[in-house]
């Protein structure tokens, strides 16, 4: 039933509906005053039109068996209410035979007359709960504590129902008998704010709070009154500030559209108001805003009432919450997944806004821009040159200060399978082994080409006329000259002292911003990553960037790789001394040792206190039990038994690895350069022992050993020592039926190693004076840079050989900064994808922050550091982590640094405990060790995700990394701050020089005029 006028908008299911609908109705004077209706959740029933009287079913009365009740819906008591709240009481009516006896604390009134009617008492004079402030919500959530709501939320602070108490509506007309009042425990029953409806108003009325409300049952209408066919009878309202004449309807005016949201409840009242009417609506807004808050209560509730009430209060808010989650199961999916990423990257950031907010003066910001810049150009210059990769970012912001297009190594054009996004994070490997069934005839056709090396380069020819220059290939490497001319460049950056205090407060500012992000953003970080399922560090991929073959067991599993070899292989011939071969129960016996002597402190391997800068005591721990001929037997592949003890031993690490699944190495083989046929021995004892891995890569180290080569006269020159080291690579691309082993485990080798130790002094400088490599005759060893530049240049050439060839490329990845000078680093920015240790850049601020900008990775290795070079507190891995540098965690020697069985977890481990580092922290690291390593492109695809090559967060896939997107936005952000910060400076230096050119051609113009 819709009264005239009424609003017909209903409600049509048992949710809570969160709408509303705003009315005027015409109140004494003429004026208007809105009536809010806020409809209510119903179990079934026609829907109670807004403002006026209708039969519903309550769902809780309805499951006792109850039927119907009526509700009736009042305006907003903020506006036409009495000043104080409306109480709790229910009223009930009471009729002979009907409820039974009234209850002790009612108010029973006489008859007057014989008139049969009944007027009901007043209530008792109590002080009523202060009712909060209302304020209309947007979310399923109330702050009403001093009024429970029943868990369907019934009982709007604008709006008062009317129920019937248990009863049935009685077709017939009926008098009652009298009124009674119901004490509190009853009222519960009720929602707030709801009273029963009286089965009969005889000529009489009764008040709620001050309201009257007159009824009759008997068929008459009362001037005004409405008329309500569920109840049998009509109703008249009037507030109680009007007088009796002027009837008041529940509704008269038209519907209006139904609003989103709840409207505002504090109108401007028309000026032609009674004053009556005005005082009472300011009397009631200046009451709401000295409410409390909704969580206090008055001072003068009884302890009781104010434990009952939290009580109910709790209940109807883990209702609600429960009610709102169901609602809400809906919406989830249509809410979209770019939405779910932004927000998961939401997060508390630190910005320095200001025209001086790198803290110098702008002269000094100025030619540190300019020469930062001009250094990352070179970078970007040698990377490409080389085919390695550089950093995309940055590359991108260089790009905007140069009108050369963009030129960075992409993995895109290499053909790949493309990885789905949904694909599992085990990539499929095939099931066939690598170096089983291969066939020579299937290897690639022989090109015919002729190779010679000159001035130390490899130079390619079509034919095999070397004497012809016209046949020879194009194919680049960089000009000595302009490569030396560029290392005095950056040597004399990194000694400037304005730059060194510009990159020295970038670096400490970084510092300090990564702190305030921990601050404020760690456990949304940690959120963020127990939203993952079956995601932890254990589980996620990490790889052992920096290790070395010969020791990447642990002394144990050494020890008891050589007393099975004892026990089964006692008479195998495994050495030759002096052209009389030895069993291997002949080389113990020399030793005056058995199996059961051996032990963890006989074998000798481990690193301690005495290797501390005693780099020569380190080497000689390579030595089981101090003796050479032991290493040679167990740790060598090329000896008497072909270095089969060796590939055992490797391939039982490797077991180990696929057996944690998660964790992966790159194992470093050597090569010396003494003869031309180490490649392909090598090369022979891979493919012929099947020492293969799918959690391994190889990368080949070189050992700066040529003085000793020298001194013996093994080598003739430095250039025959390059020439073994290259030739066969070259070879092997150019003739690969003719290497068919080399071909096939260079597929398997990342890229190129310099090792040696770099606190031994040089006698040389690398300049133009120095002697070419053909020249170089001196027993003393080159210079750092003078190795690493040869190496690069040949592997620039083979690059880009094998890039023609459809085979793919090396990276240069050399032991710098572990000790020595700190040009090495100059030499590792200029040539190398990454470095092995970089201790050094603690000390170098300038080379720090170009490293941090060209985001250059750095295997650090705290534990082998502590042993050799720098003390484990002393480590700067937790402050190069904190700047953003793109630094991993590696073992370099299991053998001599650590104890268990897994060596990569032990130094997560300790890093973890000695640093606090958080599982943020340890994912990134790990995370940083995939992107850096040499595994291919499809490999990270199904480790990181298929997008792991865009920028920022979106090519982090948290399911797989667990690295939260918050972590992953801050690194990208900050490292686009510092580029933005340099470029900027850098772009308006030029804009002014513009200016001043077009200012002088202008007054020159006006100077000729």
């Amino acid at each position: 039933m819709v009264p005239a006028g009424g609003c017909s908008a209903g409600i049509g299911d048992a949710n809570t509906y969160r709408g509303g609908c705003q009315h005027t109705m015409p109140i004494g004077g003429g004026g208007h005053a809105p009536l809010l209706a806020v409809p209510l959740p119903l179990g079934g029933g026609a829907a109670p039109p807004v403002g006026g009287v209708g039969a519903c079913t309550h769902p809780e009365r309805a499951a006792q068996g109850e039927s119907s009740f009526l509700l009736l819906l009042l305006p907003p008591r903020h506006i036409l209410l009495p000043p104080h709240p409306l109480p709790r009481p229910c009223f009930r009516p009471r009729s002979a035979g009907d409820f039974g006896p009234a209850p002790a604390a009612a108010h029973q009134s006489s008859t007057r007359g014989g008139s049969g009617r009944q007027r009901p008492a007043p209530p008792r004079q109590e002080t009523p709960p202060r009712g909060p402030r209302h304020r209309p919500q947007r979310h399923h959530r109330h702050h009403e504590p001093q009024r429970p709501r029943s868990h369907h939320g019934l009982g709007h602070p604008g709006q008062v129902s009317l129920q019937e108490a248990g009863q049935p509506p009685d077709p017939q007309p009926r008098r009652a008998t009298g009124w009674a009042r119901v004490p509190a425990p009853a009222v519960s029953a009720f929602p707030p704010g709801a009273f029963p409806l009286p089965e009969a108003l005889p000529g009489g009325s009764a008040h709620i709070h001050g309201w009257q409300m007159q009824g009759d049952r008997g068929g008459g209408s009362a001037p005004g009154a409405q008329r309500v066919p569920e109840w049998g009878g009509s109703l008249l309202l009037r507030p109680p500030s009007l007088p009796p004449s002027l009837p008041l309807p529940l509704l008269s005016s038209p519907p209006l559209p139904f609003p989103l949201s709840f409207p505002s409840l504090f109108p401007s009242l028309p000026p032609s108001l009674p004053p009556s009417l005005q005082e009472l609506f300011c009397r009631s807004l200046a009451e709401s805003e000295m409410r409390t808050a909704p969580y206090e209560f008055p001072e003068e509730s009884p302890i009781e009432q104010l434990e009952e009430r939290r009580q109910r209060l709790e209940r109807q808010i883990s209702q609600d919450v429960k009610l709102f989650k169901e609602q809400s199961e809906d919406l989830v999916d249509h809410i979209p997944k770019e939405r779910e990423a932004l927000l998961e990257r939401e997060f508390q950031r630190v910005t320095i806004s200001g025209e001086e907010k790198c803290g110098v003066p702008f002269t000094d910001l100025l030619d540190a821009a300019k020469s930062v810049v001009k250094a990352l150009f070179l970078r970007e210059k040698y990377m490409g040159l080389s085919l390695q990769s550089f950093c995309k970012t940055t590359a991108r912001y260089l790009q905007e200060l140069s009108e050369k297009p963009l030129e960075t190594r992409g993995y895109e054009e290499v053909p790949e399978t493309p990885v789905a996004a949904d694909a599992p994070v085990h990539p499929p490997f095939a099931e066939q082994h690598p170096y089983e069934m291969w066939d020579p005839k299937t290897m690639p056709a022989d090109l015919g080409f002729g190779l010679k090396m000159v001035d130390g380069v490899v130079h390619v020819y079509t034919k095999q006329d070397l004497t012809d220059k016209s046949t020879e290939l194009d194919l680049p490497y960089p000009d000595l000259q302009e490569f030396i001319a560029d290392m005095n460049f950056l040597m004399a950056l990194i000694i400037n002292g304005p730059i060194k205090s510009f990159c020295y407060r970038r670096l400490q500012y970084l510092s300090s911003k990564f702190q305030m992000h921990v601050l404020l953003n760690e456990m949304k970080e940690l959120a963020a990553q127990k939203k993952v399922p079956h995601r932890d560090f254990y589980n996620i991929r990490k790889v052992d960037t920096h290790i070395h073959a010969s020791s990447c067991m642990n002394q144990k599993h050494l020890l008891r790789f050589i007393k099975r070899a004892m026990k089964k292989h006692l008479d195998e011939i495994v050495h030759v001394e002096k052209g009389k071969e030895q069993t291997l129960k002949e080389v113990f016996e020399t030793m005056n040792l058995t199996a059961y002597d051996l032990s963890v402190d006989t074998l000798d391997v481990h690193a301690d206190r005495n290797t501390f800068h005693r780099f020569d005591k380190f080497n000689a721990k390579y030595n089981p039990i101090g003796e050479s001929i032991l290493r040679e037997i167990f740790i060598k592949t090329d000896n008497r038994v072909s270095g089969k003890y060796f590939a055992h031993i490797i391939k039982e690490v490797m077991s180990d690895l696929e057996e944690s699944k998660y964790q992966n190495a790159e194992l470093r083989l050597s090569i010396y350069g003494r003869s031309r046929d180490e490649w392909d021995k090598l090369a022979r004892w891979a493919v012929n022992h099947r020492v293969h891995s799918n959690n391994v890569r190889w990368l080949v180290q070189v050992p700066r050993l040529f003085d000793v080569y020298r001194t013996k006269k093994q080598l003739a020159n430095f250039q025959e020592m390059l020439e073994n080291i290259f030739l066969p690579l070259y070879e092997a691309t150019v003739h690969p039926a003719q290497h068919p082993e080399l071909h096939l485990f260079l597929e398997h080798v990342d890229g190129f190693d310099s090792v040696d130790d770099e606190s031994k002094p040089e006698h040389h400088i690398f300049n133009l004076d120095s002697p070419l490599p053909g020249n170089w005759v001196e027993e003393d060893n080159p210079p750092y840079s003078y190795y690493l530049y040869y190496m690069y240049a040949n592997m620039t050439v083979l690059n880009h050989l094998r890039r023609k060839r459809g085979f793919h490329t090396f990276v240069l990845r050399p032991h710098c900064g572990e000790a020595g000078p700190i040009h090495h680093l100059v030499s590792g920015f200029m040539v190398s994808e990454n470095i092995s240790h970089g201790l050094l850049l603690r000390k170098a601020p300038v080379l720090q922050y170009l490293y941090y900008l060209a985001q250059i990775g750095i295997a650090m290795s705290p534990l082998s550091n502590n042993s050799l070079f720098l003390s484990y507190h002393r480590n700067p891995l937790p402050e190069y982590l904190s700047r953003g540098l793109m630094v991993s965690l590696s073992t370099d020697d299991p053998l001599q640094f650590h104890f268990t069985k897994e060596p990569l977890m032990e130094e997560y481990s300790i890093a973890t405990q000695v640093w606090k580092l958080s599982s943020c922290d340890m994912c990134e690291l790990a995370r940083n060790s995939v992107l850096m390593s040499g595994f291919s492109h499809k490999v990270k695809s199904y480790w990181l995700g298929p997008h792991y090559l865009k920028e920022g967060p979106e090519g982090n896939d948290i399911r797989r990394t667990n690295v939260p997107d918050i972590r992953v936005s801050y690194r990208f952000e900050t490292l686009c701050q510092e580029l933005t910060l340099i470029t900027q400076a850098v772009q308006s230096e030029e804009l002014e020089t513009i200016q001043e050119e077009d200012a002088l051609t202008i007054t020159s113009t006006l100077s000729t005029h």
